[in-house]
């Protein structure tokens, strides 16, 4: 993928994240973002995932755990969502962790408990 896709990618799903804030409103679970991201995606048709399911390796060896993304777009971009008071810096490293060992460039970690969307919105890059 390159840079102009990253970009045009980043930009819809801000874009999407703010019209679900602007519509759902802060203070509710987890999933009902989730799932209103995903509606959104599909109108804006972006493909995107939810609850992708991530094999966990160790020095080589696949371990019998998995670990799951909230949502994958376009096979590329994570989304970890949250619906947090208070934004604790493993929720970052969560991200950070997640982007490594699913070996994705670009990742967005997005607070929906917050007034103003663009407060709770963070970009994360690996080896981008």
């Amino acid at each position: 993928m390159n840079k102009e896709r990253y970009n045009y990618l980043s930009h819809q799903i801000l874009d999407s994240s703010i019209t679900v804030h602007k519509k759902m409103g802060p203070g509710l679970l987890e999933s009902v973002y989730e799932i209103s991201l995903m509606k959104e995606f599909e109108t804006r048709n972006i493909k995107a995932e939810n609850q992708v399911s991530i094999p966990l390796f160790y020095k080589g060896y696949e371990l019998n755990k998995d670990f799951r993304i909230d949502i994958l777009v376009e096979d590329e971009i994570i989304i970890e969502i949250k619906s947090s008071e208070i934004m604790h810096p493993v929720y970052a490293a969560q991200i950070i962790s997640y982007l490594k060992l699913a070996n994705k460039r670009l990742g967005f970690l997005i607070n929906f408990n917050v007034p103003l969307l663009k407060d709770g919105f963070k970009r994360f890059v690996n080896n981008f």
